[in-house]
């Protein structure tokens, strides 16, 4: 396998998945945003707001980690093993990332009590 072809098959694997993983870390925040809702409504601003895009910015360049292992596993010989069994790495980031995410949400949606 050529490193064009591993690299447009890590493309073609994680790119889909990338909508999961947002869509999750993303309901999380809002989990804990209605959780202390109405004092959480206090807390938007704009720099409230600039810094959920940067964290959100953040968590999408943790999750490039997973096209580095991808494309260095795929240009090996456990290529097949690695195509049947990789999306033990999606969950386990995954996973990783929404307990991350609940922390931050945690902390920034605190009541203070």
């Amino acid at each position: 396998m050529t490193l064009r072809e591993s690299v447009t098959a890590a493309i073609r694997y994680w790119e889909p998945r990338r909508l999961i993983y947002n869509v999750v870390l993303a309901a999380i925040v809002l989990a804990y945003f209605s959780l202390a809702y109405p004092m959480s409504r206090s807390k938007i601003s704009l720099d409230f707001v600039l810094m959920l895009f940067l964290l959100a910015v953040l968590a999408n360049v943790a999750y490039c980690a997973g096209y580095l292992v991808d494309i260095f596993v795929s240009a090996s010989g456990y290529r097949e093993l690695w195509e049947k069994y990789r999306w033990i790495i999606f969950v386990v980031g995954l996973l990783f990332a929404a307990t991350i995410t609940r922390f931050f949400a945690l902390g920034m949606f605190q009541t203070g009590s």
